[in-house]
């Protein structure tokens, strides 16, 4: 997959596409069925299939602390998008000048002069602009003028309601993840580097590598039984915690720390998955670090009890 940041970037090559824009953040398989439709008609018209995203997500611009946590962070958003086989993508950066565009500028910088789209598919909730006049009716108005084709992308349903970001964060926050995946396609996974922390875990006899996730915040805290991917581990059992570490910190910024079970290595800069699969309990402060230390021990077994389980991997 190509990567294009920014609109500065695009080169001839680039032009003369099918292409689609949204935030596509978790790209769950509503993602997945727009952008398998989007491959499906490039290739009918021998074009390249693009697919347009910001950077920071526009909400997070206007109102970073109030917009809706990320399902994935930058990196594993492109991650996924690699995954479906999606030809190109192009980051634009959300900043003053695109808040201003109007919507018309955007189809004509954007889509026209800059990819020279011959094929734009839009779902039916996108909106852009600075007056968020753009919609799909918009983008078909303007197809005459500027000669590409234009179609909408439809909704996929699973279980009765649509499948959509909002509803896999209302799943993560409630801890079922048996719907997350069932939306997702895939379990839910956090990825990021293990980072040197205040090696308190060390004194309250569980090490934990502690991991930037790269988000505001994050979508889901408390105590989970999890596996971890990488750094020579495959399908490790641990224990994780997400969240602002109560008890020591009493802070905001949310935090993933990982307790392998039964396993002790160095995983200073490495880069590690860790994979959700049942969620043990919220989040709490403890009155005292003895108490946060019988709590974490609590939290072990219960961790790998539950993963010792047949099928819980």
């Amino acid at each position: 997959m190509d990567l294009i940041r920014g609109l500065h970037n695009l080169r001839s090559e680039h032009r003369g596409c099918a292409v689609t824009v949204g935030a596509f953040d978790g790209i769950h398989l509503g993602h997945q069925a727009v952008l398998a439709h989007l491959s499906s008609c490039a290739r009918e018209r021998d074009l390249l299939s693009t697919v347009i995203v910001f950077e920071p997500l526009p909400r997070e611009y206007f109102r970073p602390l109030e917009a809706p946590p990320r399902i994935t962070n930058f990196r594993e958003r492109l991650a996924q998008l690699a995954s479906t086989g999606i030809d190109r993508v192009l980051v634009l950066k959300f900043n003053a000048e695109l808040r201003d565009m109007s919507a018309e500028d955007f189809v004509s910088r954007v889509f026209v002069k800059g990819l020279g789209a011959r094929y734009i598919a839009l779902g039916d909730d996108f909106r852009f602009g600075n007056s968020r006049e753009g919609d799909y009716d918009y983008v078909r108005g303007l197809a005459a003028k500027f000669d590409y084709e234009v179609q909408p992308t439809g909704t996929l349903e699973i279980a009765g309601a649509r499948v959509s970001s909002t509803r896999i964060r209302l799943a993560l926050a409630e801890g079922n993840f048996t719907e997350v995946q069932q939306l997702l396609g895939r379990p839910f996974t956090m990825t990021g580097r293990v980072e040197h922390g205040r090696k308190l875990g060390r004194e309250l006899g569980a090490p934990t590598a502690n991991i930037r996730i790269n988000r505001i915040r994050s979508p889901l805290s408390g105590v989970f039984a999890v596996r971890v991917d990488g750094a020579g581990l495959e399908s490790a059992a641990a224990v994780a915690n997400v969240g602002t570490r109560p008890t020591v910190d009493d802070g905001l910024k949310a935090n993933l720390e990982v307790h392998l079970l039964d396993r002790k290595c160095d995983l200073y800069g490495q880069r590690l998955e860790v994979r959700f699969l049942h969620k043990l309990r919220e989040e709490i402060k403890y009155e005292s670090l003895d108490a946060l230390k019988e709590g974490i021990a609590k939290d072990i077994d219960n961790a790998r009890q539950w993963l010792a389980q047949p099928g819980r991997s």
